[in-house]
This record gives C-alpha cells, structure tokens and sequence, in this order.
C-alpha cells in the first residue's frame, strides 16, 4: 500500500496486521480521489473506520489540512498511529479510539463539520445507512462538503437526504463507491 499522489507520493504505507481490516486498494483509493479532488486547498475530513489511515494520509498528501480519524480497533490505531508519524502529518491528525456512531454524536454535539467524510465499514456490517443518517442529523457537512462511502456492490443506499444527495455510484469489483454531495442552501 503507497500514497498515490501528493506531497507524499509512492510513501510505503504499513497495513494492519491481521484479518480484521480490509484496506481500500489502490485502484479504488485513486479512483476516488479523482471522482472528488484530485487535490484540496486545505479543508478539514473525518475518517471514520479509519483502518491504516491510508485515506487520510492520501488526502493530507493532496493538500486537506485536517484529519480526525475513529478506529476502535487497538491494532489498526497503532498502524494508524505508526502511519501518521512516517508520513510527518502527526500535528494534522487527531485520533479518536471509540466506534463511529460514538464520534459521530460527539463532533456533531461539538458544532464540527467536515469538507470531506469517509465511510468505510466492514462489508458484513448494515451500518451505512444509519450513518448517513447521524452525519445529516447532526449537520455534519461543510457548505460543499463530500462523503465518500465504500461499501459491498449491491448495498441500497438513499439517493437523498435533508443536507446530502447522491451524485454516482461506481462499482469495482465486489467494492462499490458511492459519492453524496451537500445540497446547497437555497
């Protein structure tokens, strides 16, 4: 696993040790980045199920000054941890050990919004839904702001929500990308 572009392109990535994770590959993870960016002028994410930290550090890389990434897992936030301090990103990352739903009330209870939210659980696990559903209660999106869902091909996700519509669905694979984007205010 490598950053793709960026400040801190082809940095070797250290993956979580063991079967509990499931890294966004490559290709997916550049995929993505084009359908949203490539590359930022600042702007803060939140990257929930964060795993390696790879999505982060990819987005740091291409110029997102902020990142709070939620892992409840105590071995994927050592990585994360080890991730963040080789790639020198240490004073951009804040890292909460709690599961998402948690994270999502306490930034939503603080005010915080994001210019970009990453959603990548477990394919086994039907959390997306109520997920976007906290992110749209709890105001979480930036004016323009993005969320980026990678999820199992085939999960029904809403094409709508108050704050958030889809803009596309791209599968790779068994993966699916989905992308929602904030509905301007009128």
């Amino acid at each position: 696993m490598r950053v793709i572009s960026g400040e801190r392109k082809g940095m070797r990535l250290k993956s979580v040790a063991g079967q509990g994770t499931r890294p966004t590959s490559d290709r997916v993870r550049e995929a993505l980045f084009n359908m949203i960016g490539p590359y930022f002028n600042g702007g803060r994410i939140l990257d929930l199920f964060s795993g390696s930290g790879a999505l982060s550090i990819e987005a740091l890389s291409r110029g997102i000054d902020e990142a709070l990434l939620v892992e409840i897992d105590k071995s994927a936030i050592k990585t994360i941890r080890e991730n963040i301090e080789q790639a020198q990103y240490k004073s951009k990352c804040t890292v909460y050990k709690t599961d998402a739903k948690a994270a999502l009330n306490k930034v939503g209870k603080n005010g915080e919004q994001f210019d970009i939210v990453f959603l990548d659980p477990p394919y086994n696990a039907d959390e997306l839904p109520s997920l976007l559903d906290l992110i749209d209660s709890n105001n979480l999106l930036s004016e323009r702001g993005w969320i980026v869902c990678e999820h199992e091909k085939g999960l029904d996700l809403p094409d709508r929500a108050v704050t958030f519509a889809r803009k596309r669905t791209q599968n790779y694979g068994n993966t699916s990308v989905t992308i929602f984007r904030r509905i301007e205010a009128k």
